[in-house]
């Protein structure tokens, strides 16, 4: 029961952090109207916190690479309650910004330090499964966290929803003081990690993770527009819509796991190939509700289907420097993300709303032949974990 109680830990940790990055985009009117900003300044609350997670995450990373894991949880766990605590107690935009900054950076530490320590509580076949249940806190916060956060935020505020937040990350404070063992470093310093975790293998994944997060966001982003201009959805069928993709991504981070164990490589190929198909049917059948619901579902559940995989791969080609190529997925993630939102921006700006779709099938199409490239790609053979074989049929 131990690993299992330790995994259950990192998910609630990893619901909190995700539940805080995301509930700005369900109660983003309502900070803009409090903090006297508009919608666009407001909006850099969101960006603030990408950018946190992509820089801030790998460099606090690197800088604490010596350290046992299980610190780096409690502190990290520890100071995103007190930094969040500090936007939600302040009527300074730019005391928000830098907190939602620094909050972010702090989630980047937490993720790599969750997956180091989920993985090691777990035999190595197991490796995929553990990742698996660690990302799924962060899917299950926007299935479930962003939505009830929206909602209370509605009814109570911003500032209410973003306590709750911390109320849940202190929960998971005291259950890692509780339950979590220590996790020493054991890949050595900084600069041997940065070679190993910046090798070609690595950056080539890392640069696939950046494609296919930037072409779902590409169209995501952009949805609810989409559904109201397109589809002809409004109202609270559209929060339908939101929760059906939230709930894809959950189930396929969680049912991920095992194609990450079974074989990491073939997984990215198929899901690219999986994301470009819905994109494909939501960009040709955006007037059809029914295709609609079925293109959003199939782009949650290809797309995080595929992070256990993305991580798995990412660690194993490290090899040596695996403690610190934990944090690398997370932020190409969400650097995706970012060009996405911009690409899918740029195609509406040219060519109206529909284009975001044709923008977020462009960039999958790109992907299916970057993934089946880097399949090719082996570990170093000195990695502890190396990924096992393809399964024979």
């Amino acid at each position: 029961m131990r690993p299992n109680l330790v995994l259950a830990t990192l998910f609630v940790g990893m619901i909190a952090m995700g539940s805080t990055e995301l509930l700005a985009v369900g109660v983003l009117d309502l900070m803009a109207g409090d903090l006297r900003v508009t919608i666009q300044a407001a909006g850099t609350l969101v960006t603030a916190y990408a950018l946190g997670i992509a820089l801030g995450g790998p460099l606090l990373t690197a800088l604490t690479i010596r350290l046992d894991r299980r610190p780096l949880l409690i502190g990290s766990l520890a100071l995103f309650a007190v930094v969040t605590l500090l936007a939600v107690t302040t009527s300074s935009y730019a005391l928000v910004l830098v907190a939602r900054t620094l909050t972010g950076a702090l989630q980047g530490v937490f993720i790599a330090a969750a997956f180091t320590a989920g993985a090691a509580v777990v035999p190595p076949e197991r490796t995929g499964r553990a990742i698996a249940v660690v990302i799924s806190g962060s899917t299950v916060s926007g299935a479930l966290g962003m939505p009830l956060g929206t909602l209370a935020g509605q009814a109570l505020g911003w500032r209410a929803s973003f306590t709750a937040a911390v109320v849940l990350a202190l929960v998971a404070l005291t259950a890692t003081v509780a339950l979590v063992p220590a996790v020493p470093n054991t890949g050595g310093g900084a600069a041997g990690q940065i070679r190993s975790a910046l090798a070609p293998r690595v950056l080539a994944v890392v640069a696939l993770i950046v494609l296919a997060f930037a072409s779902v966001y590409a169209a995501l982003t952009y949805i609810v527009p989409f559904l109201a201009d397109v589809t002809g959805v409004t109202g609270g069928w559209v929060s339908a819509f939101l929760l059906a993709y939230g709930v894809a991504t959950a189930v396929g981070s969680f049912s991920g796991g095992r194609f990450a164990d079974s074989n990491a490589a073939r997984a990215l190929v198929v899901g690219c190939a999986g994301l470009a198909v819905s994109l494909l049917t939501l960009s040709l059948f955006g007037a059809a509700a029914i295709l609609v619901a079925v293109a959003v579902l199939g782009s949650g559940l290809f797309a995080m289907g595929m992070a256990p995989s993305m991580q798995y791969r990412v660690v194993t080609l490290a090899g040596p420097g695996g403690a610190l190529a934990q944090s690398l997925p997370a932020s190409a993630a969400n650097l995706g993300i970012a060009l996405g939102s911009l690409a899918g921006g740029a195609a509406i700006g040219a060519y109206g709303i529909r284009a975001a779709a044709f923008a977020g099938l462009a960039l999958a199409a790109v992907a299916i032949p970057v993934a089946a490239a880097t399949s090719l790609l082996r570990p170093p053979a000195e990695s502890p974990r190396a990924e096992p074989e393809p399964a024979q049929v």
